[in-house]
């Protein structure tokens, strides 16, 4: 059975957010994401903090913080979305100001978490790209992450402080089951790398699970061998971290058809990158809806289902500031 909705219960007045220290939670946005960090901002009961965070003439990143946070419990919400480079900068930035200003404890809410598709050496002369961003947030003085359904689960060892991952997995399984969607289907993981979160999804609806056998041949291309489970006459839900080009999904949806699946396949996704030739990917006549959570912003005309965050990251706040349990979210 379906969890208590992540929003529930919430009650976060500003006043409950004292730290035992006397240190208020203060929560900052760069420029990825700010509608969800307002909406965080929003469930805890807490104005969003002000700062600048602009650009000089030549492209460097200028941040000004524009109120006190001496003493207090920073959090900084920014997801690395597209373009990965310049939001990870404006985080690295921001903490550096956060820590000149003397805030009491600096911790990251990185809904998506970039560069983790190279969490290892495949081939010689490789860089492992997460371990370089866990030392860079280390060194600016992050004390904590705070991130949504990392791309590998072992990118948490990356990190020399605590990583608190949370879980689409609730949101998912909450909206298939109000939608009516769970009748006759069967959950899909688009390869083994994301077994675990579609066996989490099967069990908390109790439908069959199944396995897209995938080869990678290529940094941007996959192919998908066979289907591994029944799914002959059952609707497909595929489960996935990250759906970047679409390309996967659609030789995917492919390959479940040729199994006898029927062309009523739902897709569900963490994070919506959404570059190159993914609308159309995603516009495969079989793909009956697409849903998304809205750690990548993404704009609502493109017809997508978009899930909201903020009362999960608002919870997971909460609880960090106040020194309880995060698992209980997951």
């Amino acid at each position: 059975m379906v969890g208590a909705p992540v929003g529930e219960h919430l009650g976060l007045e500003a006043k409950e957010l004292e730290h035992t220290s006397g240190g208020q939670v203060k929560l900052f946005s760069g420029n990825a994401n700010r509608p969800l960090a307002e909406a965080v901002a929003k469930a805890l009961g807490i104005r969003l903090g002000q700062a600048t965070v602009e650009r000089f003439p030549d492209g460097e990143v200028r941040v000004r913080l524009l109120e006190s946070i001496r003493g207090d419990d920073v959090y900084l919400l920014q997801p690395t979305a597209p373009p990965v480079n310049d939001h990870l900068m404006e985080l690295l930035v921001l903490a550096d100001a956060v820590r000149r200003s003397s805030a009491a404890r600096i911790n990251a809410v990185i809904p998506y978490f970039g560069y983790a598709r190279q969490d290892k050496q495949t081939q010689g002369r490789e860089p492992i790209t997460a371990r370089l961003v866990a030392g860079l947030l280390e060194h600016v003085g992050i004390h904590r992450v705070i991130t949504v359904d990392l791309h590998a689960p072992q990118i948490q060892g990356f990190f020399y402080y605590p990583v608190d991952e949370l879980s689409a997995v609730r949101l998912f399984a909450e909206y298939l089951e109000g939608q009516g969607l769970t009748e006759n289907a069967v959950v899909v993981s688009p390869d083994s790398g994301r077994a675990e979160q579609a066996r989490r999804l099967s069990e908390r609806l109790n439908l069959p699970l199944a396995l897209l056998a995938k080869r990678r041949i290529g940094p941007r291309e996959t192919q998908v061998s066979y289907v591994i489970g029944d799914v002959a006459g059952k609707r497909p839900i595929i489960i996935d971290d990250i759906i970047s080009t679409g390309g996967t999904i659609r030789r995917g949806v492919e390959a479940l058809l040729a199994a006898g699946a029927l062309p009523e396949v739902i897709v569900m996704a963490s994070h919506a990158v959404l570059v190159g030739n993914a609308r159309e990917n995603l516009a495969h006549p079989a793909i009956r809806e697409v849903v998304f959570t809205d750690t990548i912003a993404l704009n609502p005309a493109l017809g997508y289902t978009i899930l909201p965050t903020a009362p999960l990251l608002a919870q997971a706040i909460r609880r960090v500031h106040t020194n309880q349990s995060v698992s209980v979210l997951i």
